[in-house]
């Protein structure tokens, strides 16, 4: 399967764990990694949906590795890994540098927007 998508992050305060309230230091937080793996990984989804269909994260298993500065540039990768029924099924990985920061399993499923919004 093997469908991989990368993009790349600038960090800035507004992304440190004292700005979103996960800490107290001044450096990426790991709620503004999650976002960044979770926008990498919508990204990836979207050859898997068909017109009026979208995704939504269903569960995520996340470990932040390592402490990166403001600043600095966070590079994501989602690799699509497997697809049963609507559920597709992710491995993601943030680098800062060549060094990994962060990884995680993750796992989206393909809604039809107008069904899932009256759901609401």
């Amino acid at each position: 399967m093997e469908k991989l998508v990368e993009k790349e992050f600038v960090v800035l305060d507004a992304h440190s764990a004292a700005a979103v309230g996960s800490g107290g230091l001044n450096v990426f937080g790991t709620p503004s990694m999650i976002a960044f793996m979770e926008n990498v990984a919508l990204t990836a989804s979207e050859p898997e949906c068909e017109i009026g269909d979208t995704t939504v994260g269903i569960e995520l298993n996340v470990r932040h590795l390592a402490p990166t500065a403001i600043g600095r540039k966070v590079r994501v990768q989602a690799e699509l890994v497997e697809r049963h029924k609507k559920i597709l099924t992710f491995k993601l990985r943030a680098f800062d540098d060549n060094k990994l920061i962060g990884e995680a399993d993750h796992k989206r499923a393909i809604v039809n927007i107008d069904k899932f919004m009256q759901n609401v």
